[in-house]
């Protein structure tokens, strides 16, 4: 190994397989906290890939894709190192939030400070420990709150053609090219020029199989592409190449009420065609929501209740609307639950 990989202190020797907690501040009852990092380091010097959950304390899936990795057989041939964290907002997991006790957003606080607030402690914590020791990135996102995603990758297409390349070897059905938020792990990510996908599935404070399936899929999609393991020796189901969306857009409430929704998520629309009613047990007149371009619906809110200019229905537009509709039948056909071949290490 030509390079020594070193977190907080420690020194990681090849082959080795090891936890680092990482220590954050403390409770205000002196608890102490700790950001646990899984660190694999294979006998061969080759990338060094990191993947991270639950930035945001309440999107759960990233975390139990993280623990199939972990157990997954593939890693016993690893080459280069993976580092894990499953749980990046530990303050926010343990109290069910998305936000951190100072109700700050995690993933527009970076890279942080050292001095900072608690979120920019915590960011510079991750960007100083586990992200500027690492080649590649994914970071496992869901939908917010009562929304869910369609699995999604989102990158920045054009940044390197490693990142497009990286970005279709994770095989999502979608994958939305655009530019990452300020203040986001992406954006930080792109400023040390490090290609890092953000893949989207499920809905917070939910267990997705089908998200959490296409979650290990996609890493380890990715990490044959990188030459991290070895290329799949078993049967798994085709799918269609993953297609990049031209656009999206978030179509929003009319008017206050009781969503009736009609379409469900990954459905193929038409402009015009009507997506959910509004109505309320006030008044007799119903409002229909209706879709505004044709496309794919890769997110929608999953709560009835709705106040008027909240986003309720995600839509990607294709330039070829058919094959992406293909592309999200076959991927669900491919993972689909009650197919145990795509199964993996579920529970241990």
């Amino acid at each position: 190994m030509t390079e020594p990989v070193r977190i907080a202190g420690h020194e990681i020797s090849p082959g080795e397989r090891t936890r680092i907690d990482l220590t954050l501040p403390n409770l205000y009852t002196q608890t102490p906290v700790a950001m646990p990092v899984h660190l694999l380091r294979g006998r061969r010097d080759g990338p060094r890939l990191f993947i991270t959950a639950a930035i945001h304390g309440d999107e759960i899936n990233g975390v139990e894709i993280i623990r199939r990795l972990l157990a997954h057989p593939a890693l016993r041939h690893l080459r280069g190192t993976l580092l894990a964290v499953p749980v990046v907002n530990v303050y926010g997991y343990v109290r069910q939030s998305r936000y951190l006790p100072d109700r700050r957003d995690l993933n527009r606080s970076f890279p942080g400070s050292d001095t900072g607030s608690l979120a920019a402690r915590l960011a510079a914590t991750l960007i100083n420990e586990v992200v500027t020791k690492a080649t590649h990135g994914i970071d496992l996102h869901t939908g917010a709150l009562h929304r869910e995603n369609l699995p999604q990758i989102r990158a920045t297409l054009d940044a390197s053609p490693e990142t497009s390349e990286l970005a279709r070897a994770f095989a999502a059905p979608v994958i939305l090219d655009a530019d990452p938020r300020p203040g986001s792990l992406r954006a930080v990510a792109a400023e040390h020029d490090i290609p890092l996908l953000l893949f989207e599935a499920g809905e917070a404070l939910r267990f997705d199989e089908f998200s959490i399936r296409a979650g290990v899929r996609g890493i380890l999609g990715v990490m044959r592409r990188l030459g991290m393991i070895r290329a799949s020796g078993g049967r798994r189901a085709r799918v269609r190449a993953p297609v990049v969306a031209r656009s999206s857009l978030w179509v929003r409430a009319p008017q206050s009420g009781v969503l009736l929704s009609l379409t469900a998520l990954g459905a193929q629309v038409e402009r015009g065609d009507t997506l959910g009613v509004l109505t309320d047990p006030f008044r007799p007149a119903d409002e229909p929501v209706r879709a505004p371009c044709s496309g794919i619906v890769i997110g929608r809110t999953n709560l009835p209740l709705v106040t008027e200019g909240e986003a309720l229905y995600h839509i990607a537009r294709f330039g070829v609307l058919e094959s992406a509709v293909e592309a999200v039948e076959q991927y669900r056909v491919a993972l689909d639950p009650e197919d145990e071949t795509e199964a993996g290490p579920s529970i241990l």
